[in-house]
């Protein structure tokens, strides 16, 4: 077996990217690294298979920025994303990875926020453009973005973009590109509609398939057969079992995410829902609330769950079982990161055994099943989290900071440091995080009290 070299000076890269590198802590290539780089910057074509958290992101963010001339302030690069969150997460890697260069411009072309400012920041020029496509198609039909110096294209988690109905958009997009481009497409799963893209737009390109399996020593999974009537009670006897502090519960539609929801609330457990049809503001409170710990459980649909950043997910339930069992494996890897064990546990009603066969095929090994009637409520009340959310009326526009919050909180308010927990802040509104005993008064104070010298409403979610 010929071993890959996975050391980043091996890579034909500058010493000012190596060394910037080896301050962001990039010792070693992670494999779909050492196996897509060499590729990437022979300036090949790419259909990476890889999933969120393999280092993909860097894989293509080191690619892109090799070739780029910073003394061209025209678009020489342009990720397309699924979703806002990712966007914005691939460009603040990126732009770590840039410190290297001097003043490299990376720019988020995104939907739900406005139009305006983003015409006036492609009037000054960016090296490098992320965002997702609808609003990219939106800027090249107005002329506001041209792409006729374009090196590098980068289709990031493509099978989400096509299960998300992107398909037109991206061929949209394609076509102001100019031919000579070099196209670098990553994808957890390798669906049809893949192969159709790839076929239509990419010029003779090199496949790599990172090892997407976990270690079993890191997650441990619990199948249990259930009745379909059951399914919803047995949601709530898993909860009460192992007592998550915060768990991802997968379902399969938006109504199942609802009926969830509204089920485990009337239980008197806290849990939000996300799904596909939530406006962005609303997304953004769910995320946040979800983020910084004041709801223990999240409810979503595999397409809006995508792209989520959760640091240190303790349990993920497949309130049904994933119909592809490549996507089965991308829900269980929420669990179980950096070093933390994990818990995943999936619900099987007697017409999905064949999923869980394909499941157990594609693992090499039999599955872990358990009687559902043995979990046991373990008492303690109802699952409620350790944090409250307090929502500020005002946000990044109202140039608000968070340390403004913070000051407020822990200066007139009187609130300890340590009882606030994480502070989110979007366009119009901000969200903070205190500890769950003391949120009526938090709340009390600060709407009794001034932020930034200014009286703002807030409401406990």
């Amino acid at each position: 077996m010929t071993t890959i070299a996975t050391a980043f000076n091996t890579l034909p890269l500058s010493a000012a990217m190596l060394a910037n590198l080896d301050s962001l802590g990039y010792a070693q290539m992670t494999p779909v690294q050492a196996q897509s780089l060499p590729v990437i910057l022979k300036g090949m074509d790419l259909i990476a298979q890889a999933k969120t958290g393999s280092g993909k992101t860097a894989a293509f963010g080191i690619g892109l920025l090799n070739p780029i001339n910073p003394r061209y302030f025209g678009c020489q690069a342009l990720v397309i994303c699924p979703t806002r969150e990712l966007a914005d997460q691939v460009a603040k890697e990126i732009r770590r990875l840039a410190r290297a260069e001097d003043n490299i411009k990376v720019l988020t072309l995104c939907g739900g926020v406005s139009f305006g400012p983003q015409i006036a920041s492609l009037e000054h020029g960016a090296h490098i453009i992320v965002g997702t496509p609808g609003r990219l198609s939106q800027h090249l039909r107005k002329g506001s973005l041209k792409l006729d110096g374009l090196n590098t294209l980068v289709l990031d988690e493509a099978d989400r973009m096509l299960d998300m109905g992107f398909y037109d958009p991206i061929e949209e997009i394609i076509a102001y590109t100019p031919e000579r481009r070099q196209t670098l497409l990553f994808s957890a799963t390798y669906p049809v509609g893949i192969k159709q893209l790839a076929s239509k737009f990419m010029r003779d390109p090199q496949q790599v398939k990172a090892e997407a399996l976990h270690a079993d020593s890191q997650i441990e999974q619990r199948f249990y057969e259930i009745s379909p009537e059951e399914r919803i009670d047995a949601v709530v006897k898993v909860l009460n079992h192992f007592r998550p502090e915060s768990c991802v519960a997968f379902c399969f539609t938006k109504q199942q995410v609802q009926e969830t929801v509204d089920h485990l609330t009337a239980k008197g457990m806290s849990a939000v829902g996300l799904h596909g049809d939530l406006e962005q503001r609303d997304r953004d409170q769910v995320l946040a609330m979800f983020a910084n710990r004041s709801t223990s459980v999240l409810v979503a649909t595999d397409v809006a769950a995508r792209g989520l950043d959760i640091d240190a997910l303790d349990m993920v339930i497949n309130v049904e079982l994933a119909r592809d069992s490549e996507i089965h494996i991308h829900r269980v890897g929420r669990t179980g990161r950096a070093g933390e064990k994990g818990l995943a546990v999936s619900l099987v009603a007697p017409s999905e055994a064949h999923r869980a066969q394909a499941i157990e095929q594609l693992q090499k090994s039999p599955l872990n099943w358990e009687q559902i009637d043995s979990l046991k409520s373990q008492g303690g009340g109802p699952l409620l989290p350790a944090m409250s959310t307090l929502c500020i009326g005002a946000g990044r526009k109202d140039k608000v900071r968070p340390g403004d919050i913070l000051g407020a909180l822990t200066g007139e308010a009187g609130i300890p440091g340590t009882q606030v927990g994480k502070i989110a802040i979007f366009d119009f509104q901000a969200y903070v995080a205190v500890d769950r005993g003391i949120a009526k008064q938090a709340l009390q104070r600060l709407n009794s009290g001034k932020i930034k010298g200014r009286s703002l409403r807030v409401r406990i979610l």
